[in-house]
């Protein structure tokens, strides 16, 4: 019985570090155990790791850390690339060494074991597909074709040129840090692809995420059809009632069932719950850039339109106390002087227009400075 307590334990353990880990950071877990979670293991983690390579092995270390980072997050590598198709790989093996036994079955025909490895073969085409085409490269030879089809709005992109590729840059592109180039209707760069997502390999991008997601519910129903056909041939629920006495209902039974499935296919039901785990993420991140594409938005702008957003809010606010401070001083000097002369008034230089001066200089005629402050994107 321990046995299964602790099963049970590694799955919860599994699902609350991956929904930390992938969903920490969204807004309706703010103040909960799973947004600490996700900043301890994206942040904390890797700083006291940091200072524990620093403090035993000194610079030299820290400094050979930091070159494994920059050569892991900072430049175009295939390692991400190589755990996605060790893991699809493992885990197809798994499942072919664990219940290919089973099938044909109760409830599955033996195409399953042929249907199986199309799918996968289908995923990990998708896969080839989405990492090594083009993300919609900007090159002298097309740079006039984007500069036509993404005309400026001078809001979060105005006209002017990349200061990497020396070309100009179309509106809703962005020049990619880790692959040093410009991308046509910038998404997001896909460490998985070790590729860009952008205008031309969007498709693939979307057919990926939801071909991978009927692939881990293809696998979930297809196991638990495989113990549920288990669970018919070898008579369970008519030993548990007749022999054991158990009550004909799921009340009663559950409890002994569960039990059963836990000590025999405890492998089968680790690869149902990573599965399942896994379709529920991969659901939320379609529907997220589906809700994108529908849009004709990305997730670059959506970051952009938000800042710029944040920006106008601190701008109404600073208008708003430069009024009320003007008008405080206002009636500051009208009770404490007495009343000046129209003629003086008229030449009088106000003590507020230097402060409002400095404001639109520095605010309202460089919208577009504050933008790129936010995004730390200054220079490109």
């Amino acid at each position: 019985m321990a046995v299964h307590w602790v099963l049970i334990c590694h799955g919860l353990v599994t699902l609350t570090v991956v929904v930390s880990f992938l969903c920490g950071q969204w807004p309706i877990f703010q103040g909960t155990p799973i947004s600490s979670i996700h900043r301890f293991i994206t942040f904390g983690a890797y700083q006291y790791f940091l200072k524990f390579v620093g403090a035993v092995f000194g610079d030299k270390g820290t400094n050979l850390i930091l070159s494994v980072e920059y050569y892991c997050c900072d430049r175009p590598n295939p390692i991400l690339q190589i755990i996605y198709l060790a893991i699809i790989g493992t885990i197809y093996c798994i499942i072919a060494k664990t219940s290919f036994s089973y099938i044909p079955g109760y409830y599955l025909s033996g195409i399953h074991r042929y249907a199986s490895m199309l799918a996968v073969g289908i995923g990990i085409l998708l896969f080839i597909l989405t990492s090594f085409s083009d993300p919609g490269t900007v090159k002298a030879e097309n740079v006039s074709q984007y500069l036509s089809a993404y005309p400026y709005d001078n809001i979060i992109y105005t006209e002017k040129e990349c200061s990497t590729c020396k070309l100009p840059k179309p509106a809703r592109s962005k020049h990619c840090s880790i692959c040093n180039r410009c991308v046509a209707r910038f998404d997001h760069h896909c460490g998985w692809m070790n590729n860009c997502i952008g205008e031309r390999n969007t498709r693939y991008f979307l057919a990926f995420l939801l071909w991978h997601f009927l692939l881990c519910v293809y696998g979930t129903i297809a196991i638990g059809l495989v113990l549920a056909g288990q669970l018919k041939e070898l008579r369970v629920i008519y030993i548990l009632t007749v022999y054991y006495g158990v009550d004909n209902s799921f009340g009663s039974l559950a409890p002994y069932i569960v039990q059963w499935l836990l000590g025999s296919y405890n492998t089968q039901i680790l690869l149902m719950v990573f599965m399942a785990i896994v379709s529920l993420l991969l659901a939320g991140f379609f529907v997220y850039h589906a809700n994108l594409c529908l849009t004709n938005t990305t997730t670059n702008e959506t970051f952009k339109w938000q800042d710029y957003i944040s920006w106008r809010k601190k701008l109404s606010e600073a208008r708003a106390s430069t009024a009320a401070l003007k008008a405080s001083i206002s009636g500051v000097n009208g009770e404490g002087k007495p009343p000046e002369s129209k003629c003086r008034s008229f030449f009088r230089r106000s003590p507020l227009e230097d402060t409002e001066a400095v404001i639109k200089n520095n605010v309202v005629h460089q919208p577009m400075f504050f933008i790129r402050i936010y995004m730390k994107e200054v220079v490109v």
